[in-house]
């Protein structure tokens, strides 16, 4: 195959790649339906010697046992007796009567949806966090009767400072003590103890439902071990027999929040439940006395890292984790400094174009020079069109002679493809750019679609500039159709999809700089070029 073909056709593949992968995601999203999130508790108090309504067994009412095999037994997955409600001045966290986490409300502004009402994360019919279940079947049917009694106060106020709530459980055999400590900032400690041995698990709960999006997200449970290796499950991809030995961090996680268990010191034995179908749901294993560290609500960086620098690790990226990880680091890095997340996205597309520069640099001339031998590798097709042998010879000898690299312009789009891919994914995941505000009267939340459709608009007609000024060397009517009507096809899709502001804004800002790279090489090798025929032509004459 010539070398130019290879050129075209890789290409090609990248610009159907990019389909694949944001269109697909986009228009065939994953086929577990995210429900919406209902409220499940109320806030009034009722009387704390209610029973519990239970469900009728199921697969999702398995608890793991000590041979981490499954048996069935009634789990409660709703219930209207709110034990205490614990507030802050960003969240509200109701506790249910089998002191589990019932609902966790998020009250900052950028969280409420269009009819202004609170983000509330939990899924109304899924597992809480803080549930409890015991290896042997008939104890565990019985704790799921039973309630929680609440001894202290049902209001609990954690903005000024860390509060403790004691629930007490009495079952025949033995009683469940929990010590909840909240946090101002949604961290809390769980201590649990029973006044006799059984082997119990507790789960952080199914993973928080916040997000209704048809992007290509990844969804499900987090598992960094002991050896700092992080296993993330998916929704649908659960076994239900992975386990981990003293794992560091265990998150159930949505799109922008999630509710984890973490102990740096001792490690958490982390069983894997399959829920549904393949739905992962976390469990900790527990002895007679189970002490851990937990959070619930958003998944950022600075929230996270005033807990506790490691627990940064729980912000994942899917595929391009790698990367997009180094580039997130980066971003808040410049965010730190200039204070405008669309600033950041600008200087961080700026940066990216630097570092790249001199590979871009040799692309682009290698660009120009075939781009001037095209008529003279015309000639030779027709000259050797009965031997490719040959004809393939010949070319390569003229790329050779001339220090052109038919694969060279490839090299800046090969280096551009999984830039993008690692932006995309941080752009799409990170909470900092929720209600993160670029120019006011017209870009105020980063992480919607621009409301104008001016972003979508400009990479349109930034990336057909661009085109026009960028040389090309196709011979293929369809293949050069095809890029014409690339921009067009992109500036619909992103007009149709509502896609992050942000990350179409970054998609504009590197065509600008793009078009302002290509003037300074298509300047360089004019010179070049110039250069050339003068000392051509002082060699002819002297």
């Amino acid at each position: 195959m010539e070398q130019q073909d290879l050129n075209k056709r890789l290409i090609l593949a990248l610009v159907l790649s990019f389909f694949v992968f944001v269109g697909f995601g986009y228009f065939f999203p994953q086929q577990q339906a995210v429900q919406n999130v209902e409220q499940t508790a109320n806030t009034n108090t009722a009387t704390t010697h209610q029973t519990p309504t239970t469900t009728s067994p199921s697969s999702s009412a398995m608890a793991p046992t000590t041979t981490q095999q499954a048996t069935s037994a009634p789990v409660v997955t709703s219930s209207a007796t709110v034990l205490a409600v614990v507030t802050s001045d960003t969240f509200k966290m109701s506790i249910d009567e089998l002191g589990r986490v019932a609902q966790f409300e998020l009250l900052e502004e950028k969280y409420r949806d269009d009819e202004g009402k609170n983000l509330q994360i939990l899924g109304a019919n899924k597992v809480k966090p803080l549930e409890v279940r015991f290896s042997d079947v008939k104890l565990n049917d019985e704790a799921f009767k039973i309630a929680y009694i609440n001894s202290g106060s049902k209001t609990v106020d954690v903005t000024s400072g860390a509060q403790t709530i004691t629930l007490i459980q009495q079952l025949s055999s033995l009683s469940i003590t929990k010590k909840i400590t909240v946090q101002p900032n949604g961290a809390y400690s769980i201590d649990v103890s029973t006044s006799a041995a059984a082997p119990y698990f507790m789960t952080p709960g199914h993973r928080p439902m916040a997000d209704d999006s048809m992007y290509m997200l990844v969804r499900g449970a987090l598992v960094k071990g002991a050896d700092d290796i992080i296993t993330t499950i998916e929704d649908g991809d659960a076994e239900g027999h992975e386990t981990v030995k003293n794992a560091k961090i265990a998150s159930a996680f949505d799109r922008y929040v999630a509710s984890m268990f973490y102990d740096f010191d001792k490690g958490m034995n982390v069983s894997i439940l399959k829920e549904g179908e393949g739905d992962p749901l976390i469990f900790i294993e527990g002895s007679q006395t189970l002490n851990l560290g937990g959070y619930i609500g958003p998944k950022d960086h600075e929230i996270l890292k005033s807990i506790n620098p490691e627990l940064t690790d729980a912000i994942e990226f899917g595929w391009f984790t790698f990367l997009s990880t180094p580039f997130f680091k980066v971003l808040l890095w410049i965010q730190d400094i200039v204070g405008n997340w669309g600033w950041t996205i600008i200087l961080f597309t700026l940066l990216v174009k630097l570092v790249l520069f001199p590979l871009s640099y040799k692309g682009m001339m290698s660009m120009q020079k075939l781009k001037d031998l095209a008529p003279k590798m015309k000639e030779l097709k027709e000259k050797h069109k009965g031997d490719p042998a040959k004809l393939n010879a010949q070319m390569m000898e003229m790329y050779k002679k001339n220090g052109a690299n038919p694969m060279g312009g490839c090299l800046p789009m090969l280096l551009q493809i999984p830039v993008f891919f690692a932006l995309y994914r941080v752009l799409l995941n990170a909470d900092e750019l929720q209600g993160a505000s670029w120019i006011p009267v017209w870009i105020d939340n980063l992480a919607i679609a621009d409301p104008y459709y001016v972003l979508p608009i400009l990479m349109g007609a930034s990336m057909w500039f661009q085109q026009k000024i960028t040389p090309n060397n196709f011979t293929d009517p369809m293949q050069e159709k095809i890029f014409q009507w690339f921009p067009v096809i992109m500036a619909l899709m992103f007009i149709i999809m509502p896609f992050p502001s942000g990350l179409v804004l970054y998609w504009v800002a590197n065509n600008i700089f793009t078009i302002g790279q290509q003037y300074v090489i298509n300047n360089a090798y004019a010179k070049h070029k110039a250069a050339a025929v003068a000392a051509h032509h002082k060699g002819k004459d002297s």
